[in-house]
């Protein structure tokens, strides 16, 4: 584990000391949302492949496949999440890896869930020596207790993939799985028993990484349609029992939270809603699996079907309640980034209408354009927000390093109303702190948090472009007799419902760093004793 002594540190814009170098690769401060200007004016380009006519790419042995992909001591090697907690694929290959006596691995996955638990054996035996991307549970906390030596490197979707694009990091072999696929490795996501919808994170690694494992668990005849995955970004096939369970998709809650806070919460938004004058014809928003999102994109769609209106895209991570908007005639397009349950597959599979996204084009800063600029409002929640509106989801207040980043900054980089939804406490604990304990979203992104007992609007330090538009709809609000506060008076009043802030036992070392979209560096999260 790196200590903070062993770097050198700078101060970034949001007001925290970060370090300027890791593994002898230089790093640079966020300086604000907008991002730096590349230095590169071309991204990295797809390795050349050659296939030799007729030449089988299929195999059925993990070992044989890690022979004729060369993977050697000290390579970097990816995995895709859209299985989430059902993935049977990483453990299954990092297995093989270990015993095929490989060391030193970089691991730079999209996302690791529980079920990964056992990754945390091969950082321990000297399989995986240091990991880039997103943390979900327990290898996220033996992490926070300094169990690697080698900081963590959390980085959104979308920068991820520009990091890859950008050559900042470089995949030597990605192993990624689909749930149908053909004997040259046109692949989907939608067919097969485990399909798991979109292959949006799949696409970019196959893409651009040196070589191109696809693992099916459903072969079919050439040609597997429709091809979400090309045969000509594939160099082998790997065809095993199966890749997992798509049960587990369903990792977390996907019901719509009925408890009174959170009830209360989506009254006072949509109240906002209807002050900005968005619920109307054409209206665009992104919601997430939270129980409070699915909340608000269900009141949403029962408000559209009842006036007789279309809102023009939704982004999800897409659940039935989507679906069932899109079906219902009252969602012209669905964009899906991830296939959240079975209702998200099947739309996917069938409605033209519903549409896969590639990474790429969520919210990559350095593109000609992303879906998430178009997005009228977004529901964001959090572990914690601070009174400047800075954002935490990787870190609970007690200094576990339990979530990734996810989608977070994307959204709120691209969208132009981007609403946090939070309770005032969690188990005593308030939400709304002074300084929020890891900055994962920096507060100019935020326009307003909405607690139970009220609301507050950005305008002070939210995006120059924002300010008058979030000051003329607190006017409204507030004149509408919405409860209007700062976020000042919502902490203070959670407090004075005997609220006490959670106070961790920090060790000395680095565990984590928090990347901005850009690649910049936000944050890093300390060790805990």
């Amino acid at each position: 584990m790196k200590r903070k002594d062993d770097f050198e540190w700078t101060l970034n814009s949001v007001g925290r000391n970060v370090p300027i170098e890791i593994g002898g690769r230089n790093l640079r401060p966020y300086s604000g949302h907008l991002g730096i200007i590349p230095e590169k004016k071309r991204e990295v380009g797809r390795p050349i492949r050659h296939h030799e006519p007729g030449k089988d790419k299929v195999s059925r042995d993990i070992m044989d496949i890690l022979r004729k992909v060369e993977l050697s001591d000290g390579m970097s090697i990816s995995f895709h999440h859209h299985l989430r907690n059902g993935d049977s694929l990483v453990n299954m290959v990092m297995d093989t890896i270990k015993k095929a006596g490989i060391k030193d691995i970089t691991l730079l996955p999209t996302a690791l869930f529980p079920v990964h638990e056992p990754l945390i054996e091969r950082i321990k035996d000297g399989t995986i020596a240091r990991i880039e991307g997103s943390l979900n549970g327990p290898i996220g906390r033996y992490i926070s207790i300094g169990n690697i030596d080698q900081p963590v490197i959390l980085r959104s979707h979308s920068g991820r993939f520009r990091a890859l694009a950008h050559g900042e990091i470089k995949i030597d072999v990605a192993f990624l799985g689909v749930s149908s696929c053909d004997a040259m490795g046109n692949a989907n996501g939608i067919d097969g028993p485990s399909a798991f919808g979109s292959c949006s994170f799949l696409k970019g690694d196959a893409h651009l990484a040196d070589k191109t494992v696809l693992i099916t668990d459903n072969l079919v005849p050439f040609p597997c349609t429709p091809i979400a995955i090309p045969a000509t970004d594939v160099d082998h096939v790997l065809v095993v029992d199966s890749i997992g369970d798509p049960a587990g998709i369903l990792s977390g809650s996907l019901e719509i939270a009925s408890d009174p806070v959170s009830m209360t919460i989506m009254d006072l938004v949509m109240s906002i809603l209807k002050e900005a004058d968005l619920l109307k014809d054409g209206f665009s928003f992104q919601a997430g699996s939270g129980g409070i999102s699915l909340g608000l994109t269900q009141r949403i769609s029962d408000l559209f079907a009842t006036k007789g209106l279309i809102a023009s895209y939704a982004v999800g991570g897409t659940t039935r309640y989507l679906v069932e908007m899109l079906e219902k005639g009252n969602l012209r397009k669905l964009l899906d980034g991830q296939s959240f349950d079975p209702r998200s597959i099947q739309s996917l599979r069938t409605n033209r209408d519903h549409v896969e996204l590639y990474v790429d084009q969520y919210s990559n800063p350095y593109t000609g354009g992303t879906v998430t600029e178009n997005e009228q409002a977004s529901f964001l929640s959090a572990t914690e927000v601070d009174i400047d509106f800075n954002v935490n989801v990787n870190t609970h207040s007690d200094g576990w390093l339990l979530h990734g980043i996810g989608g977070h900054q994307d959204v709120a980089y691209g969208s132009q109303m981007n609403i946090v939804t939070v309770p005032l406490l969690r188990k005593g604990n308030p939400i709304i702190k002074e300084e929020v304990l890891t900055v994962t979203t920096p507060g100019e992104l935020i326009d307003m948090v909405v607690c139970e007992k009220g609301m507050a609007f950005n305008t002070l330090n939210a995006r120059l472009s924002h300010v008058q538009r979030n000051m003329d709809l607190e006017d409204k609000c507030r004149k509408a007799g919405l409860p209007v506060m700062t976020a000042e008076d919502l902490r203070s009043m959670a407090l004075n419902c005997g609220g006490k802030d959670i106070m961790p036992e920090f060790g000395e070392g680095v565990v984590a760093l928090v990347k901005y979209i850009d690649g910049t560096v936000l944050d890093f999260v300390r060790s805990l004793k």
